[in-house]
């Protein structure tokens, strides 16, 4: 990333060089399936094995209750349609809590379970920080529902979700709960008994791991339909063999991240608040999107009134800067992404998002010199939209 200052963290992190060197030799010597009962398949599986538990030791969890798929994604539609399938065959319940504001892996798969599957998607409303309160969530439930799914904290703004206090009125109400942590996991400690969730989505993409490694929590005693039948992995949940090499490359970064959280997050967090107070005091027509103070550590989310965001994208890329945008702006037709509606904001606030996540490896450099091209770059996408 020499030629590129890298602003864009939470859409993928680079593989850490202690991850990439613990994957290798399930790349070569030993190459075994854990299904396969000879030595190199007993030393495969025990290479899996030992990776659930040290998952199972950073979420405060039994080993047996952790599930590798290949992606958060995955682990959000296991989840989801997991649930309420098994929970509507057991019990008739057919209705589903959820919010317009979470990831597509959530928001998409209900849509899509309302559709074809007839079940009845029971859309929360955020505040006005895109924040899903308990109240929310007390109200929605009803004899019907069949799961709660709430994220841990929005990729998009940034905002985190009280999920203690969620997870207590869905326990008071004897329901399985969800929550969609991919965004949370680099920065926020997930004890899944204090959050009180019987369901919880990684991806170790996130927090300097391999793409294509996921994992999902399943509490015990949490009914599932394996949405991926076959030879039995994963106790059943997900067939296929399992993709030894990343599964240990997923242990390893969660190990660091776990132990590596406080000190990471007390890196990005003064770095996170320069960015948003000279962003907001030196550009006109801005604001914050998101929560001012329960947010990421690592994350500054911005609408700009009046300006293309995803124009603003290529302006930054050309000078140097990887950043992302919540609009969904490359049609002929631009629309607000879900979440900025979600959140209230009209069009001409909307098209104008910009989203800046640092990491690890982000140094006050780069900042200071990310925020003096800024206004300039804002102030020229602006003048191109006005065209």
């Amino acid at each position: 990333m020499s030629d590129l200052n890298y602003f864009d963290y939470a859409a993928t992190t680079p593989v850490d060089a202690g991850v990439l060197e613990v994957m290798l030799p399930y790349f070569g010597e030993m190459f075994g399936n854990p299904s396969s009962l000879h030595r190199q398949g007993q030393r495969a599986e025990a290479a899996v094995e030992q990776a659930r538990e040290t998952v199972a030791a950073g979420l405060h969890c039994d080993p047996g209750e952790v599930v590798f798929t290949s992606c958060g994604t995955e682990s959000d539609n296991l989840a989801i349609r997991g649930a309420v399938v098994a929970r509507r065959a057991a019990t008739g319940a057919n209705r589903i809590i959820t919010s317009r504001a979470e990831h597509h892996a959530v928001s998409k798969t209900a849509e899509q379970l309302g559709k074809l599957y007839g079940f009845q998607v029971d859309w929360l409303e955020t505040d006005e920080y895109g924040l899903i309160t308990p109240q929310a969530v007390k109200q929605a439930i009803t004899r019907d529902t069949a799961l709660v799914s709430v994220m841990a904290a929005n990729n998009e703004i940034g905002t985190l979700n009280p999920l203690s206090e969620i997870g207590a009125v869905c326990r008071a109400h004897a329901l399985p709960f969800h929550s969609d942590a991919v965004q949370a996991a680099a920065y926020l400690p997930l004890d899944v008994n204090e959050l009180g969730v019987d369901l919880l989505s990684l991806g170790a993409h996130k927090f300097y791991g391999p793409k294509g490694i996921g994992v999902l929590y399943v509490r015990k005693g949490t009914s599932l339909l394996p949405a991926q039948t076959g030879g039995g992995q994963e106790g059943g949940l997900r067939a296929g063999t399992q993709n030894v090499p990343y599964i240990v490359g997923f242990a390893e970064a969660f190990r660091l991240t776990c132990e590596e959280r406080d000190r990471r997050a007390a890196h990005v967090r003064p770095l996170r608040d320069q960015i948003i107070g000279r962003v907001l005091e030196e550009i006109p027509d801005s604001r914050l999107t998101g929560h001012p103070e329960l947010r990421l550590p690592n994350h500054a989310s911005f609408a700009f009134k009046d300006m293309d965001g995803n124009l603003l994208l290529t302006l930054l890329d050309a000078a140097g800067f990887a950043c992302s945008s919540g609009s969904a702006c490359k049609t002929g037709n631009p629309e607000p992404s879900e979440v900025m509606a979600a959140i209230g904001l009209p069009p001409q606030w909307g098209l104008g998002s910009l989203r800046v996540t640092l990491g690890k490896d982000s140094t006050a450099a780069q900042v200071e010199a990310f925020l003096d091209v800024l206004p300039g770059l804002v102030q020229k996408a602006r003048a191109l939209n006005r065209r």
